[in-house]
């Protein structure tokens, strides 16, 4: 079981990434898994037509004892989905909620049951914090991702990540693989973005261009992969996926 976290800042265009990732693979045969690590919940929206699947946390709160059919989605190019949700607005830690939902995941023996080849944790990078670095601290990914454009608070943020990652990664945690550029098509962003992974001391695993096919497939409230299996951008993120499952790519 190959389990990658791919962390970015927010708006930077990590879940669709990662939900075009999650629908090449399980088009190519694997068994995926990707869990939505944001208390915004809209990680898998592009994988479930456009809707909104009930959280981790807001089961837990309706439902005394919960199933894993209340919390494990089937989307309709067979990714399992989970969003672990967050606190009711004003109370709580959404960090704390992102622990809550992994334990109980385990609880339920979700890996057990499905039995996934691939994991994605798609994880909010604003903030590397309790819950938001669990996938890096508590064992649960093998590999880190992360994706950014050549604007420099993505790249603020990706530096900062960058850094947890290595300071978890000396006691045997999750390691960084690379960035992901996603991106926004501006001069010089590509000198930009290789220059900040050279001083992370990474490489960058892809660039992502900006395509319109992103916005018409989310329009329809689905994965370029499925909206548009043929197109280059469909292709970009089969290469991107692949790269990331293969070992020492």
């Amino acid at each position: 079981m190959k389990k990658i976290a791919i962390y970015g800042k927010g708006g930077i265009g990590k879940s669709t990434v990662v939900s075009n990732m999650s629908a090449a693979l399980a088009g190519m045969g694997h068994t995926v898994m990707q869990i939505g690590c944001d208390p915004k919940s809209d990680s898998t929206r592009n994988l479930t037509g456009g809707q909104r699947i009930p959280t981790v946390l807001e089961s837990m709160r309706d439902k005394e004892d919960i199933a894993l059919e209340d919390i494990v989605f089937k989307s309709s190019t067979g990714v399992y989905c989970v969003e672990s949700g967050g606190p009711i607005p004003g109370v709580g830690c959404a960090g704390r909620g992102i622990i809550t939902a992994f334990e109980k995941l385990e609880e339920l023996d979700a890996y057990e049951v499905y039995k996934p080849d691939i994991i994605f944790y798609d994880v909010l990078g604003d903030v590397v914090c309790g819950g938001f670095a669990m996938p890096i601290r508590g064992g649960y990914a093998d590999d880190v991702c992360i994706v950014t454009s050549g604007e420099m608070m993505s790249l603020y943020a990706a530096t900062n990540i960058s850094h947890a990652v290595k300071s978890f990664g000396k006691r045997g945690y999750a390691s960084l693989r690379g960035l992901i550029l996603n991106a926004k098509n501006f001069e010089g962003e590509d000198e930009l973005v290789q220059k900040a992974a050279d001083e992370i001391g990474t490489q960058i695993i892809l660039k992502v261009p900006r395509d319109p096919a992103v916005q018409a497939a989310e329009a329809l409230g689905k994965t370029v992969v499925e909206a548009f299996p043929d197109c280059d951008q469909a292709k970009v993120y089969r290469e991107l996926a692949t790269r990331l499952i293969e070992s020492g790519n």
